[in-house]
């Protein structure tokens, strides 16, 4: 009985053209503006924020931590060389959106996959501007 794992490659992927280095950055930049302006009304206490967290059901005083987590999960998919954990820690996040929506019972194409295309976009560009992650991908 043969018990050797396969290992993942050691080539390195081949690097993407400048252009889908541009569109992956744009793919990227877009949610990534999104989700800090998300980040800035939760610690300002815009009183829209109030009013969203009493409607999904959450404590006002739960948007400043739920921006302070955001936050860092943002700063590392930022950093390149932290970029999937950010990834995936932001997966994570929206995930929980998710379920928040869907337990409000929010419209399902507006409100509650809203962070489906977030986390979409997220994904998407980190995967055109990092090729340890097309790699990884291209492994699978």
């Amino acid at each position: 009985m043969d018990t050797t794992i396969d290992a993942l490659p050691t080539e390195a992927p081949k690097p993407n053209s400048h252009r889908a280095v541009w569109v992956g950055r744009v793919l990227s930049g877009l949610p990534v503006l999104f989700l800090m302006f998300d980040v800035t009304i939760k610690l300002m206490g815009h009183p829209a924020v109030a009013e969203a967290s009493t409607k999904l059901g959450l404590p006002e005083n739960a948007n400043k931590p739920i921006a302070l987590v955001l936050l860092a999960c943002l700063a590392l998919y930022v950093v390149k060389r932290t970029a999937p954990l950010g990834a995936v820690l932001l997966t994570g996040y929206l995930g929980g959106a998710v379920l928040v929506h869907v337990r409000v019972s929010d419209p399902l194409f507006s409100h509650t996959l809203f962070p489906v295309y977030v986390g979409a976009m997220l994904w998407a560009g980190l995967y055109l501007r990092d090729a340890r992650v097309r790699g990884l991908a291209s492994a699978a």
